[in-house]
């Protein structure tokens, strides 16, 4: 099995504040604006370059959205920055009327998602982000798993016409993946190769999924892991070619179990493949206080649960 290697832990937020940096000197048409967490979102670079471009709007994060819809029909290409939470929730309203219903260029650029927020709580942490986004009519959904990930995937969506949510958090993580990574929206990448079990893991969880196969591969368990950056829209084909080797899947996400990565997963297999498959995810609950990795622990979102899960699942077959 090919093994990965942890160049040195980074937060995913610092590859999105680094790739916005560099679209500030390479697209005169990217300006950004943020709700009063400039530091929090790693902005400072591209505010102090561009300070023409940038746009401090306070915690008015409904005003934030429905200025950057505004900005697009000028030829801008706004990205926002807040908090995962304050990204959607706070301001679902703005980003169905004013961006998704008008097809606006709105780049919605989310940090501290999930439960490894940590000790903030569950006021802040939010688990239901990734279905509040997909169900939008034409939103791409994006969920990054390390930093040179979630800085290729920042200078992407530049270039791609249309809403976008992009996924990202706050604790220093595994980064593995390539720093000179072409980042295709809509295409998943296999990790490994396996035939006894999928894994489709996204964001902070493909880490975690990477050191799952190891300890399967332990065991005599052959496990093929696939990252899956774009939920929406999703890599089926990537999805059914792997299945029809393995016969049996596991899906593991920082999400509730509804509305996410796993449901979009079981959607396609049940529309085509019918397969076993086993949910990595939080059950229908909000978080709480606590460190990054005691609420990973207690939640079951590490390696630990995929190896159950897969064990699970493979005896379903």
């Amino acid at each position: 099995m090919k093994k990965y290697t942890n160049t040195g832990s980074k937060d995913t937020r610092s590859g999105f504040g680094d790739g916005l940096t560099e679209l500030g000197k390479t697209n005169p048409n990217v300006v950004a604006l943020c709700a009063d967490l400039t530091g929090s979102l790693k902005m400072n670079a591209f505010k102090d370059n561009h300070p023409e471009r940038f746009f401090q709007i306070g915690i008015a994060e409904a005003n934030m959205i429905g200025i950057a819809a505004g900005m697009t029909i000028g030829g801008k290409i706004p990205f926002t920055g807040t908090f995962a939470n304050f990204s959607t929730g706070r301001v679902y309203d703005q980003i169905r009327q004013s961006v998704a219903y008008s097809d606006k260029n709105v780049k919605i650029c989310a940090s501290h998602a999930g439960i490894t927020l940590g000790e903030d709580g569950a006021t802040h942490q939010i688990l239901e982000d990734i279905g509040l986004m997909k169900m939008l009519p034409g939103m791409t959904v994006i969920n990054t798993c390390d930093y040179n990930q979630t800085k290729a995937a920042t200078l992407a969506i530049a270039e791609h016409h249309g809403p976008v949510y992009l996924r990202f958090g706050r604790p220093k993580v595994a980064n593995f993946t390539p720093e000179d990574q072409k980042f295709e929206i809509g295409k998943a990448v296999q990790l490994t190769e396996g035939t006894d079990v999928t894994i489709i893991a996204t964001g902070h969880l493909v880490w975690e999924a990477l050191q799952a196969a190891e300890t399967l591969e332990e065991a005599g368990i052959s496990a093929e892991v696939i990252n899956i950056h774009t939920i929406k829209p999703l890599d089926e084909e990537a999805i059914l070619t792997s299945v029809a080797k393995t016969g049996c899947v596991v899906t593991a996400e920082e999400h509730n179990f509804l509305g996410g990565l796993g449901e979009s997963v079981a959607r396609t297999l049940a529309l085509h493949k019918p397969t076993p498959q086993e949910f990595v995810a939080t059950n229908d609950t909000f978080g709480e206080s606590g460190t990054p990795a005691q609420l990973m622990e207690k939640y079951g979102l590490n390696a630990a649960s995929i190896v159950k899960a897969s064990q699970k699942v493979i005896a379903r077959k």
